[in-house]
């Protein structure tokens, strides 16, 4: 329902449209602290009749751009068709000296959580900014999800963006607990990793190839396991040192005759080779025997 009149007020809500200008044209410099604006003394008088919640909080809308933002009142001492708002507030809507912007009445949740993301790494170097943080935020009645919101602190403005809220995308946060995160710097970058120095082709197959005969097996001289002739094992240690035989062709008559007579038991002397278990080529009784019957005549 449309209630006529020179303000243009709307049933049970508050809503109207004015000029804004900014606060240092009228020497409120206090203003750039928080995000209270200035309303004439009209809108006091509408806002007493009805039945507004405390805060009052309003909803700034810039019809040209579909700028949105909320806000509180400090005071109502604007001229008529005035609004007072601080310059950070009016950059953020897009809106120049003389503009117009409408007020309407606005009822946001308690906030409980809220990130936010500076625009230049150097809010990080503050001593403590988190203290300074919430020192400004002190000064605030809302928050907006896209919006910007700006902080001074030693004769410096950062300004920092307000990426998420909760519950809502516009909460308040006066008399509330609220959780606050913080997003990289708009202007941080990730620190470069060191890069390995490129190695030409060339060198690359030639130290490939190197690694790959490094990893071959190398041949050790003099290593492994030995065998003896006659079956034993090699750890044992031989009675009699053995003498080097050298390799000898095909049996003739005379070795066959021998080998016969030292297969044949003859005495002490055969059952200790036996007992041994050596190989013997002839004995020295069947040596000397020989020797005689070469010497003898034969009849």
């Amino acid at each position: 329902m449309f209630f006529p009149g020179r303000y243009g007020y709307r049933g049970s809500n508050f809503e109207q449209t004015y000029r804004c200008y900014p606060a240092s044209s009228f020497n409120k410099p206090h203003l750039e602290a928080g995000d209270k604006v200035i309303m004439p003394q009209s809108a006091l008088e509408r806002l007493s009749s009805l039945h507004i919640q405390y805060p009052m909080l309003f909803e700034l809308h810039n019809g040209a751009t579909e700028r949105i933002s909320h806000c509180g009142v400090l005071e109502f001492v604007a001229e008529e068709g005035t609004i007072i708002m601080p310059c950070w507030m009016m950059q953020n809507m897009l809106l120049q000296e003389g503009d117009i912007v409408r007020v309407k009445s606005a009822t946001l949740p308690k906030g409980t959580f809220v990130k936010l993301q500076p625009h230049t790494t150097d809010f990080l170097d503050i001593s403590n900014p988190k203290a300074i943080l919430e020192k400004t935020l002190r000064n605030f009645s809302c928050l907006t999800a896209g919006g910007t919101i700006m902080v001074a602190y030693n004769n410096k403005q950062y300004y920092i963006d307000i990426v998420e809220a909760k519950p809502a995308s516009a909460v308040c946060i006066i008399e509330t607990d609220c959780e606050v995160d913080f997003a990289p710097p708009l202007d941080y970058k990730e620190p470069e990793k060191p890069q390995r120095p490129v190695v030409p082709a060339r060198k690359a197959i030639s130290e490939d190839q190197d690694a790959n005969v490094e990893d071959e097996p190398k041949f050790k001289p003099f290593t492994g396991s030995a065998k003896r002739l006659d079956g034993r094992s090699s750890e044992q240690a031989p009675e009699v040192a053995s003498a080097t035989v050298p390799a000898r062709s095909a049996p003739t008559d005379s070795d066959k005759r021998e080998n016969k007579r030292a297969a044949a038991p003859s005495g002490a002397s055969t059952s200790t080779r036996q007992r041994t278990g050596k190989l013997v080529f002839g004995s020295s009784a069947s040596n000397k025997k020989e020797a005689q019957a070469q010497k003898e005549p034969a009849v």
